[in-house]
């Protein structure tokens, strides 16, 4: 098992960051979250999780152990494979996760994509002696989640982007997010606003 990659940022994707390690360019599959923290041509250091399949072998990356090991957790309950996993931790911190199992919370769960109403309660059951407790105190007063103008904007500094094409990019793409249900899912607003910026250059 692959347990971390260190190197420094050869590129950024919406969806991926490749690792230059010791010569060689390893793609590591990202959240919007983790990708925000990564800048082209600085070392970084992400702890992964490789996910063997008959024609693949995709090598999944996140900001710290505890992300990597919910990962894996969410895994072993029945119709959760590394995708889904993945899109949980972009809507949702470790924490969170923890908090919306432990308190029963259907609401938080299918406001990540994928997740119905019928598979959040599956889901509630299966993981309830799983995830454990919440590492962190739980923030008085605020959501569980960052809001998403910082995480796209982050996110699209990370990419190279200036902080004006940031902010362009964001206000485009804000009532788009604000007609949502729910949390905005951050990957989605990305996407957007990746194309609005290759509309504008």
């Amino acid at each position: 098992m692959i347990a971390f990659v260190s190197g420094t940022v050869a590129a950024l994707a919406p969806d991926a960051a490749v690792i230059e390690v010791g010569g060689v360019g390893m793609a590591v599959q990202c959240t919007p979250n983790t990708l925000s923290t990564l800048r082209v041509g600085q070392p970084a250091k992400l702890a992964t999780s490789l996910v063997v399949r008959e024609d693949s072998l995709t090598l999944y990356g996140f900001a710290d152990d505890d992300e990597r090991q919910v990962f894996e957790l969410l895994q072993t309950a029945s119709g959760v494979g590394p995708r889904l996993a993945q899109a949980m931790l972009a809507v949702h911190t470790p924490d969170a996760l923890r908090r919306a199992v432990s308190a029963g919370d259907e609401k938080a769960l299918t406001a990540v994509p994928g997740i119905g109403k019928k598979g959040a309660q599956k889901l509630l059951l299966e993981l309830k002696d799983r995830l454990g407790e919440p590492v962190g105190a739980p923030a008085v007063g605020r959501p569980v989640t960052t809001g998403w103008r910082d995480q796209l904007h982050a996110a699209l500094i990370g990419l190279g982007y200036a902080t004006r094409e940031a902010d362009e990019a964001v206000s485009a793409v804000a009532p788009q997010a604000e007609a949502a249900e729910g949390t905005p899912q951050v990957g989605h607003l990305l996407k957007a606003a990746l194309q609005t910026l290759n509309r504008a250059r």
